[in-house]
C-alpha cells in the first residue's frame, strides 16, 4: 500500500509557473499616458476633464493592481509578494516626499509614475518568473525614489508642473538670502512727498476703477528704433499682488519665510523704502507661497488683505501698522482653497472685502479709521475676485461676484439692490466688467463669459436679464478689457477677441499663455503681460490679432497683473519685479 502511495507521489508533475497575460497591463498603461494628456487637447479645459487628466492616471494605475492580482496568471505567491512589496515601498517613499509633493502631487505624479514602472517590470520579465516581481519591485522603488528627489514650485496655467530638484534653493530662499545681504540698503521715507489718494496715479488693484484701462498715453510703436528702456530690476519675495502706485513710490506685498509682507519701494530704483512684516504663511500646491490681493491707497491709509486674512492699515508714508482684523476670526472661516485674494475696495470711509462666512458675514465693511466692522451681509463663500464700485440707472453701489453669481449692495450698509444668480462651485478670479449699463462675468476652467443687463423698472424694482453667453472667450483667472464695441482677452492660455453685442469670436491668436492685459484707451492700444515674462504691444482690432512688438522683462511664471503709470510699466511675478520705460507721448 505504502509502496503504490509512494509510486504515485513520485510520478506527480511539477506544476509549471505560466508566463504572465501581459497585454492588458500594456493596454492600462497606454490608457495611463492617453488621460494624463488628454487635458493638453483643450485650449481651455472644462472641469470634468482637467479633473479626469489629475485623477485619471492613478485610477488607471489601481486598475494595474486588480490585473495583477486577478487576471495577470502569476502565482498566488508572486501577487502576495509583489502586492505587498510594492504598498511597503509606496507607503515608505510617501512618507519622505518634501513638503511640497504631497496631497494632490502624490495622485497626480508619485503614484502613477511608481504603478507605471511597477507594470513595465512584469511586462518586460512576462516569462521569467523568478525575475518578473524584484524587477518591478525595484523599477517602483526607483520610481518612487525619483519623486523623493524632487520639489514643487506650483504649476503653469496650463496645469503643467514646475519642478525643482530637492536640493536646490527656491527663488523664495534666494530671495531671503539677498534681503539680508542688502538689509539696511534703503531709501529714506522722509525722502518722498506724503501718500494721499489725490496723489495715487494707480491706487487699487487694476487701477482707479478696476477695469484696467490707461488714459492720456499713447505708445510708440517702432520698439526698434525706440525700444524699451529698461529701468530697475530686482527680487522679490513669493506672492501673484499687483502694485499701486502714489507719487514715486510702488507698493506691493509678498512672502519672506514665515512672514507676509507689505513693502514699499523706490519707482526711480527698485529698492525697499519701508517694509511691514508680520506673522502669517499661506501655501497651497498650485500657486505657491504668499499674498494674492493686491495694497489699496486711500486717505485713511495705505490697506492690505494677506492670503490667511489678515487685513491691516497702515501709514502709507512709512509702514506704521495702524489697526489689524482677520477674517478668519471675523467670519469664522478658514481660507478658501487658494486664499483670501479681496483687494480691499476702500470707499465712503469703510474698507470692503470679500471673506466667504457663514450667515451674514460674506461680504465685510471695516471702518477705515479704526477697523471697526460697519457691516456684514450674505455672499458666496468663496471667490477670488475683489469688490468694485459701480453705477447702474444712476444707483451707486459695490458689484460683488462670487461663487453664487453677481451680487450689487449698497455702499453705506450693504443692503441688496439687486443680484444675478449663477451658481458654480468651483472658483471664479475675475472682475465684473461694466459695459454700456451691463456686466460681463466670467466662469472658470472652460465655462465662459455671460453679458447681463440690470434695469430698475418705474416701479423702483430691479430685473436682471441674460444677454447673452459664449464659450468663444474663456477666460481663467486672466481678466479682459473692453474697447469699441469688442472684448480683448483670454481663451484658456490664447488671446481672442469676442463681439461685445453678441458673444461672438472675431479672432483667436497669440499665444502668450496664461498672461494679463491692460488697455491703453487713447489710441486702442493692449499691453500684455504673457505668462513667461514678456511685454507684448497690439493694436485692439476686431479685424484679427495685430502684434506690434514684444520684448522680456522678466524671468519666471508671470500671473501678476502689469501696471503702467506715465512711460513707466511695473511687472512683477512670484521671483522678479522690474520697472521699464516705454517711449511714449503723454496727451
Amino acid at each position: 500500500m505504502s509502496s503504490t502511495i509512494e509510486t504515485e507521489s513520485s510520478a506527480s508533475p511539477t506544476v509549471p509557473r505560466r508566463a504572465l497575460r501581459w497585454w492588458p497591463a500594456a493596454v492600462l498603461l497606454l490608457a495611463m499616458v492617453g488621460v494624463r494628456y488628454l487635458p493638453s487637447l483643450w485650449e481651455a479645459p472644462s472641469l470634468p476633464i482637467l479633473m479626469f487628466g489629475f485623477m485619471g492616471p492613478a485610477g488607471v494605475g489601481l486598475l494595474i493592481l486588480v490585473w495583477w492580482c486577478v487576471a495577470s496568471r502569476a502565482s498566488w505567491k508572486e501577487k502576495v509578494s509583489g502586492l505587498a512589496g510594492f504598498i511597503l515601498i509606496a507607503a515608505i517613499a510617501i512618507s519622505l516626499v518634501h513638503f511640497s509633493m504631497r496631497g494632490m502631487n502624490v495622485v497626480i505624479s508619485v503614484l502613477p509614475t511608481g504603478i507605471a514602472l511597477f507594470a513595465i517590470g512584469l511586462i518586460l520579465f512576462f516569462k521569467s518568473p523568478n525575475w518578473r516581481v524584484p524587477v518591478a519591485l525595484l523599477l517602483s522603488l526607483i520610481g518612487f525614489g525619483y519623486w523623493d528627489l524632487r520639489q514643487s514650485e506650483g504649476v503653469t496655467g496650463q496645469f503643467e508642473p514646475q519642478m525643482l530638484w530637492r536640493w536646490q534653493p527656491t527663488a523664495e530662499q534666494t530671495y531671503l538670502q539677498d534681503l539680508a545681504a542688502r538689509s539696511g540698503s534703503g531709501a529714506s521715507s522722509s525722502n518722498y512727498d506724503p501718500v494721499t489718494l489725490a496723489s495715487a496715479q494707480w491706487p487699487a488693484f487694476r487701477g482707479p476703477d478696476r477695469t484696467g484701462v490707461v488714459t492720456g498715453v499713447v505708445v510708440d510703436q517702432d520698439w526698434k528704433a525706440t525700444p524699451p528702456k529698461p529701468i530697475w530690476r530686482t527680487k522679490i519675495g513669493p506672492g501673484w499682488s499687483s502694485f499701486t502706485v502714489a507719487g514715486n513710490r510702488i507698493f506691493t506685498q509678498e512672502q519672506r519665510g514665515d512672514d507676509e509682507a507689505v513693502v514699499c519701494l523706490d519707482a526711480d530704483t527698485g529698492k525697499i523704502v519701508w517694509d511691514f512684516a508680520y506673522p502669517s504663511r499661506f501655501w497651497e500646491a498650485i500657486g505657491g507661497a504668499g499674498p494674492r490681493a493686491t495694497p489699496t491707497i486711500a486717505d485713511e491709509g495705505l490697506f492690505a488683505m494677506g492670503a490667511d486674512g489678515i487685513l491691516v492699515c497702515l501709514d502709507a508714508n512709512n509702514g506704521t501698522e495702524r489697526w489689524r482684523g482677520d477674517l478668519k476670526i471675523d467670519a469664522n472661516r478658514t481660507p478658501p482653497m487658494w486664499g483670501f485674494s479681496s483687494s480691499p475696495l476702500v470707499t465712503d470711509s469703510l474698507v470692503i472685502v470679500h471673506a466667504g462666512g457663514e450667515g451674514d458675514k460674506g461680504l465685510l465693511a471695516y471702518s477705515a479709521a479704526d477697523g471697526e466692522l460697519a457691516w456684514s451681509v450674505p455672499s458666496g463663500d468663496h471667490t477670488y475676485s475683489s469688490a468694485q464700485l459701480a453705477t447702474f440707472d444712476e444707483t451707486r453701489g459695490v458689484l460683488m461676484m462670487t461663487n453664487d453669481g453677481l451680487q450689487f449692495v449698497q455702499v453705506d450698509d450693504g443692503s441688496e439692490i439687486w443680484r444675478y444668480d449663477w451658481l458654480f462651485e468651483n472658483y471664479r478670479a475675475l472682475q465684473p466688467l461694466v459695459i454700456d449699463g451691463s456686466v460681463l462675468i466670467a466662469t472658470s476652467l472652460g465655462e465662459g463669459v455671460r453679458r447681463i443687463t440690470p434695469t430698475q423698472n418705474d416701479d423702483g424694482k430691479w430685473e436682471v436679464n441674460e444677454d447673452w453667453s459664449t464659450r468663444d472667450m474663456k477666460p481663467d483667472f486672466n481678466d479682459y478689457v473692453f474697447y469699441d464695441g469688442y472684448v480683448y482677452g483670454f481663451d484658456g492660455s490664447v488671446f481672442a477677441c469676442i463681439d461685445a453685442a453678441t458673444g461672438k469670436r472675431q479672432w483667436k491668436r497669440g499665444r502668450y499663455g496664461n498672461g494679463q492685459v491692460i488697455l491703453l484707451a487713447e489710441q486702442g492700444q493692449l499691453l500684455i503681460a504673457t505668462e513667461k515674462g514678456q511685454l507684448t504691444l497690439v493694436n485692439a482690432t476686431p479685424d484679427r490679432l495685430d502684434e506690434v512688438a514684444s520684448i522680456e522683462v522678466i524671468e519666471g511664471k508671470t500671473w501678476n497683473h502689469p501696471v503702467l503709470v506715465g512711460n513707466r510699466v511695473y511687472m512683477r511675478n512670484a521671483q522678479e519685479a522690474a520697472c521699464m520705460e516705454l517711449p511714449i507721448s503723454v496727451n
